[in-house]
């Protein structure tokens, strides 16, 4: 059955706010061609007519795994390796002076980690600041909404214009070229121990960890956040990381004018006091 490719206000709104419940993302006006697109696919998988049945499904879906797969859809995911890379410039300045201070160990939440390229960069700094006899209890936790891009994350394999940005050196190290195809890198296995994939809303607060961390990268999500949204994620941040912590926000985003205790180290990034 072919799906209606027109979408009405109405419909929208519904979508929007299921997406809102669901997710804590605000979806404003402009992106109606972007959310029908997107949900052509579905539409067409489970052989419906219009979007107005696809809410129909969404409301009654009591095992809640379209509303998984709903989100996986809506979900923006744009990354790639050492994305703002002034940002890890940073990162390995705090890992060397946690590590001159023998802190053995060392916790970093990756808070919308995509398909992965962001916690496996952040992996292999980790890796490059180790010195011969060093031990640590270092792990990473990369968390996102969508179990699709969870999925690629714990598969590894990346095309190669997202390694655009890797150092050579790095390169040769933590990733393996596919024999069948040229243009395909797996990471190595000396990264994945590293790295814990969970799915997690940011919108649904107590987070269930329980902390304390040492660094915490949110960095461009709370841009699809409203207000309200934004609070509890930031408050949940500063509850979690311990004092002296770090929090990293995308370039593009800012914690001004909105209630906290950290402290602004740099662009983007902040400290708990």
């Amino acid at each position: 059955m072919k799906a209606c490719v027109s979408m009405r206000t109405s419909t929208f709104n519904m979508i929007r706010q299921l997406v809102y419940d669901n997710s804590g993302i605000y979806l404003s006006e402009g992106k109606v061609p972007l959310v029908s697109a997107r949900l052509q696919k579905r539409l067409r998988m489970l052989g419906l007519g219009s979007y107005e049945d696809y809410v129909d499904v969404l409301r009654n879906d009591a095992a809640g795994e379209e509303l998984v797969e709903f989100l996986n859809v809506i979900s923006t995911n744009t990354t790639y390796f050492f994305r703002e890379p002034v940002h890890f410039k940073y990162y390995a300045e705090i890992l060397r002076a946690l590590m001159r201070r023998e802190q053995r160990r060392i916790r970093v939440w990756c808070a919308a980690s995509s398909t992965g390229e962001e916690p496996y960069t952040l992996a292999m700094c980790y890796m490059e600041e180790l010195r011969p006899g060093d031990v640590f209890d270092f792990r990473i936790l990369a968390t996102d909404i969508s179990t699709a891009v969870l999925d690629t994350a714990r598969r590894g394999v990346y095309k190669k214009d997202k390694l655009t940005d890797v150092p050579g050196n790095i390169r040769f190290k933590y990733f393996t070229r596919g024999e069948r195809n040229g243009d395909d890198f797996t990471v190595t296995d000396s990264l994945r121990p590293l790295i814990s994939y969970k799915r997690l809303n940011l919108s649904c607060t107590p987070y269930p960890m329980q902390g304390p961390l040492d660094i915490i990268f949110c960095r461009n999500v709370m841009i699809y956040f409203d207000l309200a949204t934004k609070q509890k994620l930031i408050d949940e941040a500063y509850r979690l990381l311990r004092p002296g912590g770090y929090f990293f926000v995308g370039h593009s985003e800012s914690i001004s004018g909105i209630k906290n205790d950290f402290e602004l180290i740099k662009p983007a990034l902040y400290r708990k006091r």
